[in-house]
């Protein structure tokens, strides 16, 4: 395989633990890289495939760190486009727990990526040998001219006949680059037409809904009530509206607090018109992860989308009531690591899958 990811990657800020930025700022923060879409790109490659990360980045120091680090973890850096313009996007994390949820600030306008349209890349080249490619919903939300690149991006990519996933990915925080139009409207009006030359749509409790219009039955997501067979519905719906769509994947996130949550995710396959859930219990039901204590929920959609971007282009776990275990699984484990990247391996995904969660020391 090879899959290539197009987004913005940004330095990403957090203070130790539970700390909040206003009790450590004068002082340290913990500064690593972060974005969805490197995200997916850095599952894939920790997990034993062929990842490469498109971007455009100002050309300093930063996007030196970058490099470096990409490389380390084995994510092909060569699609990384140094420009004289822009700057390096910043986000805040401050880590919620128990009642007082997470929060991420933003400090990203005029980033690089921000700046650059559809004619500041070489799709033909860039998309050369890709077997797969990623994209958010957070990339066109950036800035018109972002939009008009992710669009092409996507668009590229069908033409070449190369799959396209799209996390729908929507950021409430963003979406204000057309002052004229409020930004739930400006996300479904852009991503129903991206969504056009997208095979697989992925997307949580509430994206289908905030990005595309389409919404479940009976589920608040607030409360942690989720109505599984609404979700099956909404995926029936998002294949009935955009027929070029062949799977849709919807994680499915029950938040009793910060720190404890259910997790686990269902797989719709549009050909069979069948829905598989994971993870399921010993008489084949729908029965959620409990995930207490949790270290980082940042980043636990991206490695479920690059979770299950692996396990589509594997054939061992290609089908999709496999894939979409692979996919909880390793998306399970992200949340006890710390930062963006989800650093478990395949052999840990495979593990879990086959029901080793005790959490015992692997000697």
């Amino acid at each position: 395989m090879r899959v290539v990811t197009f987004g913005e990657v940004m330095l990403r800020l957090a203070p130790e633990e539970f700390l909040r930025v206003r009790q450590v700022i004068p002082g340290r923060l913990e500064a690593t890289f972060g974005g969805g879409e490197l995200n997916v790109a850095v599952s894939v490659a920790f997990q034993g495939g062929a990842s490469a990360f498109l971007t455009t980045s100002p050309n300093n120091p930063l996007t030196d760190c970058l490099v470096q680090e990409m490389r380390k973890l084995g994510v092909d850096d060569s699609l990384i486009q140094r420009v004289p313009y822009g700057r390096f996007g910043i986000y805040f994390v401050e880590t919620g727990a128990n009642q007082r949820g997470g929060t991420v600030i933003y400090d990203r306008a005029e980033s690089a990526i921000a700046l650059t349209g559809a004619d500041g890349y070489n799709w033909p080249a860039s998309l050369q040998g890709a077997t797969w490619f990623h994209i958010t919903g957070i990339t066109p939300a950036i800035s018109g001219k972002a939009a008009q690149a992710a669009m092409a991006s996507v668009q590229a990519a069908r033409s070449a006949g190369i799959p396209v996933s799209c996390d729908l990915n929507y950021r409430k925080k963003l979406w204000k680059w057309d002052p004229q139009t409020q930004p739930v409207e400006l996300a479904r009006r852009t991503m129903r037409e991206l969504v056009q030359s997208v095979d697989v749509v992925i997307a949580n409790e509430e994206d289908a809904d905030l990005a595309l219009g389409i919404s479940a039955p009976d589920s608040d997501v607030e409360s942690g009530q989720i109505n599984t067979a609404g979700y099956v519905a909404v995926a029936r719906e998002i294949v009935q509206q955009f027929p070029n769509v062949s799977q849709v994947a919807i994680t499915l996130r029950e938040s009793y607090s910060a720190s404890h949550n259910n997790w686990g995710a269902m797989l719709y396959h549009a050909a069979s018109d069948a829905a598989h859930f994971a993870p399921l219990n010993s008489a084949g039901d729908y029965s959620p992860y409990e995930i207490r204590n949790i270290v980082d929920r940042v980043g636990a959609g991206d490695s479920f989308a690059g979770g299950l971007i692996f396990a589509l282009n594997t054939p061992e776990l290609a089908a999709p009531e496999t894939a979409i275990r692979y996919a909880v699984a390793a998306s399970c484990l992200k949340h006890s690591i710390k930062g963006d990247f989800n650093y478990s391996t395949r052999s840990e995904i495979e593990a879990l899958m086959g029901g080793s969660g005790s959490g015992r020391v692997q000697r």
